[in-house]
């Protein structure tokens, strides 16, 4: 698993780790069962507070997506892939779209996360 922080964004760290890894998982690039680094090493290899990683992982176990236990760790839960399966191809047709404007990541996000609020309330995670 692949994760990078953009240090200089004004995104959140904890809202990054949690949008990479939510988004391995709704690809299938992490799998059900698929167990996540420990919060002390993930911390470290990203040289982030571990509080910020724990975070992250709350709010995982809390969208369902991760479950944790002592002494075993975090692993990935089974998702459901119906909605993932066809909200992901719009998803990356967004992003693919965005980067030809020359729109950067963070900003997309930004943008993204206008958009859902001028939506309204709908499901949360």
């Amino acid at each position: 698993m692949r994760i990078t922080l953009d240090l200089d964004s004004g995104v959140p760290h904890y809202e990054q780790l949690r949008a990479q890894i939510a988004t391995h998982i709704a690809s299938g690039r992490l799998r059900p069962g698929d167990p996540l680094p420990t919060v002390r090493t993930l911390a470290a290899d990203l040289g982030i507070a571990a509080g910020t990683i724990a975070r992250t992982y709350r709010e995982l176990e809390a969208a369902g997506l991760v479950s944790t236990r002592r002494r075993h760790g975090t692993v990935v839960t089974a998702a459901d892939h119906g909605t993932t399966d066809r909200v992901t191809p719009l998803l990356r047709e967004l992003v693919d779209a965005a980067r030809e404007q020359g729109i950067a990541d963070p900003d997309l996000i930004d943008l993204l996360r206008g958009t859902l609020a001028l939506a309204g309330a709908g499901p949360s995670t």
